[in-house]
């Protein structure tokens, strides 16, 4: 049971909750926070004085002044006509995470929301009931609006949520977990959407995978350094001590621990050869650096599942109201772009490569890794595939945040779109993955070529569980089924298990 205090959530615990169904509830100090800062708004309520989104309209409605009788409806009002998103639904582990960290923002107190309202939202996220919410029309400021309206709709009796892996009206899914729709008090709704939940969402899931992924990608490079005879030259530790990025330290440490006690590297130490092409003596440094992009992205996603997002802020100790931004998404959205093109671009050195496995004039191999080249076409097409889906990250990696468009009448002239970076990174992502997975295929492949030399500890664990799931290539087959394989095996993280289990844990 994860207890929110919106103070202490960790990253950890975001993945253990959205992804594996772990449960949460209040602390009871995030209970008397809540209560507290509600006394505040019920006081507010009951004055005249214009407070924006409790007695005002909303964007360049703030102008407008809501009399007392018509500030509940205000706040109805406000889910319905701003659940305006489009496209696919986003993930199930997606939406779980945002609505956990909405609930923990709520909780640090600055939000006045009504006790019982936060407490519905946490039913539904305890009892599995995942609102369907279109992943497409947030623009990343004054918060996730249209998204995070969707999630809200359910807690009305409105909208469509996911329950046993069904789609049902918002009522329904309430109904059959025993549970009833609220009804908004004064500036609730603003407080469940005023946030940047969704994208930090999205960005706590892309890098939950990314810290496997950039663990198999060193895994990846290890491979195709048997595969291609290269030398662990570049790998001493003391060319990492005189440029100490940590994460060219730790891939520098991987390396070296994967290709530990390889026959392969043994054979041909004394060779003529003095030092291989970049995309396998420049490792360290270009797999490090986006280890560098992920600790930045690591800081950042900290900060901000424990930040209040919403506007305005009610101050505990003074009673006040006060208006600022904290909605604005632009801390996420440069992260995630900055996390885009690390990723990518461990995607653009995978691809390199490949080529050099299948290239026979850039290695020791049979031209593109078969036994009976002419009739037998190898692995010829996955470069291809690859190559395909390196140029689509170049596009996909154009920074979001670089743009900017007004809105709500020019009241809000500036916004971050942090969500579509966010989910930008996530798309890139799993294009790498399957880049990741054409190069472990080729490499394999390579090793094979090359017995009865064996391959080192760590590459010795990677090949034997690729070859437990694909047979060499003897001949000529279908293998998109077989990448698609590879792909889920590196996703799931069992090959960088199977690693570690053998090696010890990889660095990042």
């Amino acid at each position: 049971m994860i207890h929110l205090d919106g103070k202490s959530l960790t990253l950890e615990e975001v993945i253990r909750v959205a992804c594996k169904g772990e449960e949460s509830c209040l602390s009871p100090v995030g209970e008397e926070q809540i209560k507290a800062s509600r006394k505040i708004v019920d006081r507010i309520l009951e004055e005249e004085q214009p407070v924006y989104g409790v007695s005002t309209g909303f964007g360049d409605f703030s102008k407008v002044f809501i009399p007392k009788e018509e500030r509940a409806k205000l706040q109805r009002n406000l889910i319905l006509s701003h659940a305006t998103g489009v496209g696919q639904h986003l993930s199930f582990e997606v939406v779980r995470a945002a609505m956990l960290l909405r609930v923990n923002s709520l909780a640090k107190g600055y939000s006045g929301i009504r006790l019982e309202t936060v407490q519905l939202l946490l039913d539904l996220l305890n009892h599995k009931i995942t609102p369907a919410i279109p992943c497409k029309g947030s623009v990343g400021a004054s918060g996730d609006l249209a998204p995070l309206s969707h999630m809200v709709l359910v807690m009305l009796g409105e909208g469509e949520a996911y329950v046993d892996g069904k789609l049902l009206p918002g009522k329904e899914a309430l109904a059959c977990k025993g549970l009833s729709p609220i009804v908004l008090s004064g500036k609730e709704g603003l407080a469940l959407i005023n946030g940047t939940q969704i994208m930090t969402a999205v960005g706590c899931i892309v890098w939950q995978e990314a810290v496997n992924l950039m663990k198999a990608a060193d895994i990846a490079a290890a491979l195709s350094l048997e595969g291609l005879k290269g030398t662990r030259a570049a790998f001493d530790p003391r060319i990492s001590q005189v440029r100490p990025y940590p994460g060219q330290i730790a891939t520098t440490e991987n390396m070296r621990k994967l290709t530990e006690d390889s026959a392969i590297i043994a054979s041909h130490i004394h060779c003529q050869k003095v030092q291989d092409a970049y995309s396998l003596r420049c490792v360290p440094q270009v797999h490090g650096a986006s280890k560098e992009a992920l600790a930045q992205a690591t800081r950042t996603l900290n900060i901000e599942i424990n930040a209040v997002t919403d506007n305005p802020l009610i101050m505990p100790d003074t009673g006040e109201a006060i208006s600022g931004g904290n909605f604005h998404g632009q801390p996420i959205a440069l992260v995630m772009d900055y996390l885009k093109l690390a990723i990518a671009e461990l995607g653009n050195i995978s691809e390199r490569r490949t080529n050099r496995l299948l290239d026979m004039h850039l290695s020791d191999l049979p031209p593109f890794l078969t036994a009976f080249p002419g009739v037998d076409s190898g692995l010829m097409i996955t470069q291809y595939v690859a190559a395909s889906l390196v140029s689509e990250n170049k596009v996909l990696v154009h920074p979001a945040s670089a743009d900017s468009i007004p809105t709500s009448a020019n009241q809000e002239d500036h916004v971050s779109m942090g969500t579509i970076a966010a989910r930008q990174a996530r798309e890139i992502l799993d294009n790498v993955l399957h880049i990741l997975a054409i190069e472990i295929m080729a490499a394999v492949q390579g090793i094979d070529f090359l017995a009865p030399l064996t391959p080192g500890t760590g590459t010795t664990a990677a090949h034997r569980g690729v070859r437990s799931i694909l047979p060499h290539l003897e001949k000529d087959r279908f293998l998109s089924p077989e990448i698609k394989k590879l792909h889920d095996y590196i996703a799931s993280g069992e090959l960088v298990a199977g690693v570690e289990k053998v090696c010890g844990p990889l660095q990042i």
